[in-house]
């Protein structure tokens, strides 16, 4: 069975930085792509970043570009994304998602669709 625990959220000042972290099982993690979406409250989903299985590559939002990091570490089943400088916008639960058809409970964003498992992490971006 697939799981992806997501954790790492909280309340945070604007321009202060939190770490998230996504713990996989159930699954070949290494060998799938991975990305982080996140929805806020009354707005659509949206796509922040993904990275390759090998994590040789990382892709990025125009939102995330210069203030995210997405990484993994396959030997311990963990994707991350460092988020720093962040924002009020930011404000939204994030949660970590394979590709579509893993048969998660799917999220459509702007940048196509994915599945998730978990309850997702809560950011709150206030001073």
């Amino acid at each position: 069975e697939v799981q992806l625990v997501e954790s790492g959220g909280g309340l945070v000042q604007p321009g202060g930085s939190l770490r998230l972290s996504c713990a996989a099982s159930g699954f070949t993690f290494g060998s799938y792509d991975m990305n982080w979406v996140r929805q806020a409250p009354g707005k659509g989903a949206e796509w922040v970043s993904a990275i390759n299985s090998g994590g040789d590559w990382a892709y990025y939002s125009d939102f995330a570009k210069g203030r995210f990091t997405i990484s993994r570490d396959n030997a311990k089943n963990t994707l991350y994304l460092q988020m720093n400088n962040l924002k009020q916008e930011d404000t939204a639960v994030y949660y970590c998602a394979t590709p579509s058809g893993f048969g998660g409970t799917r999220i459509v964003t702007n940048n196509g669709e994915y599945d998730y498992w978990g309850q997702g992490t809560q950011v709150t971006v206030s001073s």
